[in-house]
This record gives C-alpha cells, sequence and structure tokens, in this order.
C-alpha cells in the first residue's frame, strides 16, 4: 500500500430500496491514522453507506477496497473478519454477562471444540490495558459498568478482533462530559495505533475536536469532502441542509407572563436538596447537569410518572403533591421522554395514533372514534410541525429522528398542554431538524407556553433559553437568567465537589 493511498475506499457506492435511491454515487476515503467525520441530516444515506461497509447491506454498484485490496463482504461476520468494526449508539451487550465474555462473544478461540480460556484472558488482558482504565475488569458484569464505560467494553470487543477500520455512531449521545472526553482520548490513541477511524455525530462542533477530515452526505450524495481545519461550522452546516441556516437557535420574541408551575421544595427519589422552581407562561427554562444528576427525575415526579417524596407541585395555582400523569394533562401539563423509542412514542403504530393517543376523547362521540376528523386534524398538525411523512397512515418508526421527535411534540400540542415538560428534546437528531425544533420552542413561548427543557447540549441551552438552572448530584441551583451563564460556568456548578 502506497502513503497516498487510503486505507478504506468506497467509491461511486450506489444503494436503491424500490424506487428510492437512498445512495446515488457516494465515495469515501479514509487513511491509515486518521479520524474522518461523516456528516449528514437523518435521511442522508450514512445508515446505508455504513451498512454496506458492515455487510449488513450489498451495493447495487460501486467499488469498496480495503488496503488497496478490493472488498465485498458477503455479511456482517465476514466484514468482521476483514477489519471492519462498528460501534453503534444503541450499544450491543450482553449485560448479564462478564466484560470478558462481551468481548470475546462472537470471536472465542477454539480447539477440538473447547473454549481457550487462557488466551481469552490474554486477548481481553491486552486490550483492556490498552484502553488503560484499570476500573474495568474482566469478571464484571457489565450491567455493573457506567454507559460510558460500556462504551469502552465495545472498543475492546473491536481491538481484540484486529480491526483496522472502526465506525463510530453517534457514540456520545448518551455520554457525560467526562466520558465523552475519556472516549475522545481512547479515539486519539487508536488513531496513533493507525486505524482508520469514522466518525458520525451530529454534534459539530464534538466533530472538529475528534476529526481531521470529514465527507458531507445529502440526499444520498457525497456533497462535500476537505480538512475541517479548512471550514467553518456554518459551511457544514449549509451543506448539509442544502441552503444556508438564517442562525442555528432562532429567536422567535416571546415574553413571560404570570406564574403557571410553582415547584415549591419538591424532593424526588434522588433529591439531595429539595427542588424550588417557578416557571411562566411565555418562558423557556432550561435544566442543566451532568447525566445522573436528578434532571430526568424532577421532570418525571412533576409530570407523575415517579413520586413526589415531599412538597408541593403547584399548577395553575392548585397545589398537588402526588397527581398521576392523566391528572396532569387535564391540568395542562405534556411530557415529552427522552426515550422517545422506549417510551415517547408506539414505533410500529401510525403517525395518526400516536400524535392523539393522549387526548382520544376528543374525537370520539357517544363512544365512536371519529376517524375522519381526528385524520383532518392530525394533518393541520403535521402540517404545522412541517412532519416530512407520506400519509397520517405512515408507521412513526418509518420516519427520521427529527420528524418522529416532531410528531411526539406535537401530540403535547394536540392535547393542548400549556405547559411543555420536554427531555432532551433534540438529542439523536440532526443539525437542520434541530434548528426547525428550536424555532418551534420559540413559537410556543411566543403563544404563551411555559417550556421546562432538559438538555445535556449546552450550547442549546445558552442558545434558546430565558433562563437556566443546574443540577448537581440530586440538588437543583437558583435559576438565572441566561446571560449571567456560560458553557465554563454552566459546568463549574455541574461539576463541583
Amino acid at each position: 500500500m502506497t502513503e497516498t493511498q487510503p486505507l478504506l475506499e468506497m467509491s461511486n457506492v450506489v444503494k436503491a430500496f424500490g424506487a428510492t435511491r437512498a445512495l446515488d454515487g457516494v465515495s469515501l476515503r479514509v487513511g491509515a491514522g486518521e479520524v474522518h467525520a461523516l456528516i449528514g441530516e437523518n435521511g442522508a444515506g450514512k445508515s446505508t453507506l455504513m451498512k454496506i461497509l458492515s455487510g449488513a447491506h450489498r451495493p447495487d454498484s460501486g467499488t469498496m477496497s480495503l488496503g488497496g485490496v478490493p472488498y465485498a463482504p458477503k455479511g456482517p461476520r465476514e466484514a468482521r473478519e476483514a477489519g471492519v468494526a462498528m460501534i453503534y449508539q444503541e450499544l450491543a451487550l450482553a449485560p448479564h454477562l462478564s466484560v470478558e465474555a462481551n468481548i470475546m462473544l462472537g470471536r472465542e478461540r477454539v480447539r477440538a471444540g473447547l473454549i481457550r480460556r487462557g488466551e481469552h484472558r490474554r486477548l481481553v488482558r491486552e486490550a483492556l490495558e490498552l484502553l488503560d482504565h484499570p476500573e474495568i475488569q474482566p469478571e464484571t458484569e457489565v450491567r455493573d459498568l457506567s454507559v460510558g464505560a460500556q462504551q469502552l467494553v465495545e472498543v475492546a470487543r473491536a481491538l481484540v478482533s484486529n480491526a483496522r477500520v472502526v465506525v463510530f455512531d453517534e457514540p456520545t449521545s448518551s455520554l457525560t462530559e467526562h466520558d465523552a472526553q475519556r472516549l475522545f482520548a481512547i479515539i486519539d490513541r487508536l488513531k496513533r495505533r493507525g486505524l482508520a477511524i469514522v466518525y458520525i455525530s451530529h454534534f459539530l462542533e464534538e466533530v472538529r475536536r475528534v476529526a481531521q477530515t470529514y465527507t458531507v452526505i445529502r440526499d444520498g450524495r457525497s456533497v462535500a469532502v476537505g480538512d475541517l481545519a479548512d471550514t467553518s461550522i456554518e459551511s457544514i452546516i449549509a451543506h448539509m441542509v442544502g441552503r444556508d441556516l438564517d442562525e442555528l437557535f432562532p429567536r422567535v420574541p416571546h415574553e413571560a407572563g404570570e406564574p403557571i408551575l410553582d415547584l415549591k421544595e419538591v424532593a424526588t427519589r434522588i433529591s439531595t436538596k429539595p427542588a424550588d422552581l417557578v416557571l411562566r407562561r411565555g418562558e423557556i427554562v432550561g435544566i442543566a447537569g451532568l447525566i445522573g444528576a436528578g434532571r430526568t427525575e424532577l421532570l418525571r415526579a412533576v409530570f407523575g410518572l415517579d413520586p413526589v417524596v415531599s412538597g408541593r407541585v403547584v399548577v395553575n395555582k392548585v397545589s398537588g403533591g402526588g397527581a398521576r400523569p392523566g391528572k396532569r394533562i387535564e391540568q395542562g401539563l405534556g411530557f415529552l421522554s427522552e426515550d422517545r423509542k422506549g417510551e415517547g412514542l408506539a414505533l410500529n403504530l401510525p403517525i395518526e395514533e400516536n400524535l392523539t393517543c393522549s387526548a382520544l376523547g376528543r374525537h370520539t362521540t357517544w363512544g365512536f372514534l371519529r376517524l375522519r376528523r381526528r385524520r383532518n386534524e392530525v394533518r393541520g398538525w403535521m402540517e404545522r410541525l412541517r412532519v416530512k411523512a407520506r400519509s397520517p397512515l405512515q408507521s412513526v418508526g418509518e420516519l427520521s429522528g427529527g420528524n418522529q421527535q416532531k410528531v411526539a411534540i406535537a401530540r403535547l400540542l394536540h392535547q393542548r398542554a400549556d405547559v411543555l415538560l420536554l427531555d432532551e428534546p433534540t438529542r439523536g437528531i440532526d443539525v437542520g431538524s434541530k434548528s426547525e425544533i428550536y424555532r418551534l420552542i420559540g413559537e410556543l413561548a411566543a403563544e404563551g407556553k411555559a417550556v421546562l427543557v432538559v438538555s445535556s447540549y449546552l450550547p442549546e441551552l445558552l442558545g434558546i433559553c430565558d433562563r437556566i438552572a443546574v443540577m448537581r448530584r440530586g440538588a437543583l441551583s437558583d435559576c438565572r437568567p441566561v446571560a449571567e451563564w456560560n458553557e465554563h460556568r454552566v459546568m463549574e456548578v455541574a461539576t463541583r465537589g
């Protein structure tokens, strides 16, 4: 292999599913010791391209090579044996098995029908030593590890399989800032070992930290390739969405009105100090903090999904500490779960059923569901939120992440919620969809809705909120105007001993 020849090369890859052309001549080149960012909106074709690389799909046309040798895997196993490792956002680990068992799963060393335990232990020990995280022990059950440590177990699996190409697909979407920094250090180490790394992320600031080169895919085509040092985030975004975004965090004028939600010394099961917070109509308030600090638990308790151990939740001057979700919906509260696929939506059901399920009674007469009236209203919400779908009858699971999130928000608006409790509202969606959701949140505040946002993405909170509070180890700080915060100050409060 010559110095200029990439370790991984995919040229003019085409893939169609029926009449839909998912990839239309995409090319990708990654050199040894290089971190290459693959960037694009949801539905742009990134996942399809990586499924072809990993052997899950076969291309209709185009060529691939690894180390200058033609590469055309017949399936994922053949791709792994050739040296391609995939590390997905949704971790593929067996939680009840040990770290060692997970690392060697599907990679067992066998002689005469017997597993060679000694070789297993040696390989696992070498991989873990390279990661340099002594807290991850071979005998530990994976379910006892943090999400960040589990991610490193996936990396160890790639090392044991002698991977030459490693693909990281949204690896930090569920990680704390500390765990993300640990992962970046591991990626730097893999790069120095000469691996070719493909890095997929919607966090463009993070991409600039990790990668050296990039490819932008839009509508199944490669539209931009280059060095990250020579381009700007604004330019990358313009290539992604096919137009210049006026601004990533559009500011819609809105004005705070009377209080609508008042938390008076509210304690949850993991609180270390009762929380006090007042939310007003026409206001966007953010709650920052590390994963596990208690932010999600507070929102769930307010909505009635988790118990309020002590204190009072006052909605529209009506007090109650332990109301159930049905009662909260009647009071005008709407909750958007951070687990969009597990809790927020029924992926196998159509859009119209997801959008109306929390207020179905509005479309019934004498116990009969008025289907036409419901469908017409659903179409109206889809048009307002610009949900891209064939019809209200399309399964939510077939939509992109951004459009799924819009359906989840539309459900809250359909149920006529005045207070929107949004937990990680833009996790895992592309920058164009994020900008649309930010604008929508601003428009809702302008209409007099009150919005409480939990987010791990600090630029998001600083860009859209009027006030911010920080949760640290179950304690909520004072809520102060956004002008008094910056990323450094937020992290200082979130990580203070």
